[in-house]
């Protein structure tokens, strides 16, 4: 079959970063055969940087969200689920069921050329491939850092791209906090492969979790592992990781705090039985993982690990 590729970008104040994202999709080896960009009440000068690009770009076209039915504008965007609602608008308004890979791109990520040639091979190549994507590189005074080891099975959600069959499959983004974990994990309850593509780098022009302050994104991932159901050990080693990340210290102490405060404030979290049970064989599966690595080999404890995969 021949595969055909929607790109939906939602975004909102982009003035600043959207000329060089478009630069680099006209660049693309494999070009998307419709990009829709969907403009969610931008108040800087983002409509018309898209109307002059549009009018450049054949395969570029632009529509805006309804507007919202108060006039008090959210303190984060991202907690209120902007971003999905924006992308599902982008996919019904396209009609997403006659392309065969939906990707969301942020209005602030700058791809390499050969960006969707590389990510629709790899699809090609493993029809269980049901999400993928590549990694963020972010800027770092006037030089680009090196990109953090991640796990190679979360897809950030600036950089994702589905296949049609495993959309479907998921039932689409939840328009909601963490929809970009909840995704991942229902498409490897149905059997699919989630995987990042680790040498495929794009670059991040708006540091990670910045639009509505860092210590805000760190606090709200945190309000997401409470979502999705995660362990208060397994936070408790993850906010060790995220204390490494600017500004340093703080960042670790604001994941906790996101995660204590929707685990005592009792915030709604995913109810599906059948997800949390997934998501609590996950977590002991990488934990055994990360044993088996750090053991000698020598040790005992490697062959228990190793029966956890």
């Amino acid at each position: 079959m021949e595969q055909r590729l929607l790109v939906v970008s939602p975004v909102r104040n982009e003035a600043a970063h959207f000329e060089r994202v478009a630069l680099a999709m006209a660049a693309q080896t494999r070009r998307p055969d419709l990009w829709l960009v969907v403009d969610d009440q931008s108040t800087d000068a983002t409509p018309q940087v898209l109307a002059r690009l549009a009018r450049q770009l054949d395969f570029m076209s632009v529509i805006g969200t309804p507007p919202p039915a108060s006039d008090e504008t959210p303190k984060d965007r991202l907690a209120v689920a902007a971003p999905p609602r924006a992308f599902n608008v982008g996919l019904h308004s396209a009609g997403w069921q006659s392309f065969t890979h939906l990707a969301k791109l942020d209005g602030d990520v700058e791809l390499p050329p050969d960006y969707f040639e590389v990510l629709l091979g790899e699809f090609a190549q493993d029809p269980m491939l049901g999400l993928a994507g590549g990694v963020l590189q972010e800027r770092d005074g006037d030089s680009w850092s090196k990109p953090p080891a991640g796990n190679d099975y979360h897809i950030r959600g600036g950089l994702k791209c589905y296949s049609r069959e495993c959309l479907e499959s998921i039932g689409g983004i939840q328009e909601r906090l963490a929809w970009d974990a909840i995704d991942e994990i229902y498409a490897r309850m149905r059997g699919y492969r989630t995987h990042t593509i680790s040498w495929l780098i794009a670059r991040h022009h708006r540091p990670t979790a910045s639009a509505d302050g860092l210590l805000r994104g760190r606090a709200r991932h945190g309000h997401c592992g409470h979502i999705v159901g995660l362990t208060p050990t397994w936070v408790l080693a993850r906010s060790f990781k995220v204390a490494r990340e600017r500004p340093r210290g703080l960042s670790g102490a604001a994941f906790l705090y996101g995660y204590a405060k929707a685990t005592i404030t009792r915030a709604p979290r995913v109810e599906d039985p059948e997800f949390r049970r997934f998501v609590r064989r996950e977590l002991r599966h990488r934990t055994r993982g990360e044993l088996s690595q750090r053991v000698p080999r020598s040790s005992g404890v490697v062959s228990v690990a190793g029966r956890g995969h």
